[in-house]
């Protein structure tokens, strides 16, 4: 179909073009139009581009404070998470967004920088923007969150963490499991002095679940966990090396550093070069998520891969099938595995 001009765009009386006009000019239903708009994989493909051209052509935007009105719904879902400030949560939102967007839902992104009292405003702010759902990250918050969306019939759904017999729908993963694995390949490789780097454990269950694993592995290979040493630091680069630093220089130094993300990881490694020890031959290193950095710093890192992508997914279907009123389905977590590279190796003797 030929494109129109500017000149010849269809104008309604308030001087924009319509759902009826997309409808005439496409030889469509305006039923099958909203279908495109909201629902594009219920329209066969060449329906569907045949209407997409024409809402192109013609500059068609739809209103969706009309919408909202008449139906209660915005087509919009939230979604809070703790940091912008590194790629660990990128894959998967990527992935969550494309996946919304396939059923007509656009994503609204929001950061709580870890702090309760702001991942409350943030989700009071969705909610005024009219959010009809929201994904969060991790199950601990504060309990005034699930008051709130539970008050107004929000739903919601919790992703990057699973607990055996949690009730809130989730689609995510036991770090305490995943990095268990990992602690125990570390053991098995004939470490005996670890240490861990952490993000701070208050009001965060991946950070406080990762170390928990560490000191599992730990108990089941016979270690005295009060030889642990845990650092606690944001999620950062700077701060990764800053921690390792720590951890050198004292008398005991670990042979084997678990890292509660790949990004503290590549800080601790980075930190390591400049005090002239060799990674792995002086001290292993071990990230978590395996994100792009954990395969270029060198050496790259061993870490759990995260199934980041499949996980925001899988969040998004499952949120349209809560505001469809379809039941989610038995919850079960998503698989990880270790990802062995060269940061990681026997202990040095």
């Amino acid at each position: 179909m030929p494109k129109q001009t500017t000149s010849q765009r269809p104008k309604s009386s308030s001087g924009s073009p319509t759902l009826e006009d997309v409808a005439r000019l496409a030889g469509v239903s305006t039923a099958t139009v909203s279908r495109c708009l909201n629902s594009p994989d219920r329209v066969v493909e060449r329906t569907r581009n045949r209407v997409l051209q024409v809402v192109h052509d013609i500059g068609y935007a739809p209103n969706f404070g009309a919408r909202a009105l008449a139906a209660r719904r915005t087509n919009t879902v939230g979604v809070v998470i703790p940091t912008m400030e590194n790629a660990i949560f990128a894959r998967g939102l990527q992935a969550f967004q494309e996946e919304l967007g396939r059923h007509g839902f656009t994503l609204l992104v929001a950061s709580s920088s870890y702090q309760p009292e702001l991942e409350m405003l943030q989700v009071r702010t969705l909610l005024a923007r009219g959010a009809d759902a929201l994904m969060l990250i991790g199950f601990e918050r504060q309990q005034e969150v699930y008051d709130i969306l539970d008050r107004r019939g929000v739903p919601y759904v919790i992703s990057w963490a699973y607990h055996e017999g949690q009730e809130a729908p989730a689609i995510g993963f036991d770090n305490r499991l995943a990095m268990a694995e990992l602690a125990r390949h570390v053991t098995g490789l004939g470490h005996r002095r670890l240490a861990v780097i952490s993000a701070p454990q208050a009001e965060n269950d991946r950070a406080r679940d990762r170390v928990l694993g560490v000191m599992d592995a730990c108990r089941e290979a016979g270690i005295n966990t009060d030889g642990v040493t845990v650092i606690e630091t944001p999620y950062a680069i700077e701060n990764g090396a800053a921690a390792m630093e720590r951890l050198m220089s004292g008398a005991s130094r670990p042979t084997a550093v678990l890292c509660g993300n790949d990004v503290l990881a590549v800080g601790a490694v980075r930190a390591a070069t400049r005090l002239g020890l060799r990674v792995p031959g002086d001290v292993s290193i071990t990230g978590f998520d395996d994100i792009e950095i954990a395969q270029i710093i060198e050496p790259p890192l061993t870490t759990i891969h995260v199934p980041h992508r499949q996980m925001g997914r899988q969040a998004a279907q499952m949120i349209v099938s809560l505001l469809h009123g379809t039941p989610v389905g038995p919850l079960r977590p998503l698989d990880t595995h270790i990802v062995h590279r060269t940061s990681l190796g026997p202990p040095h003797t």
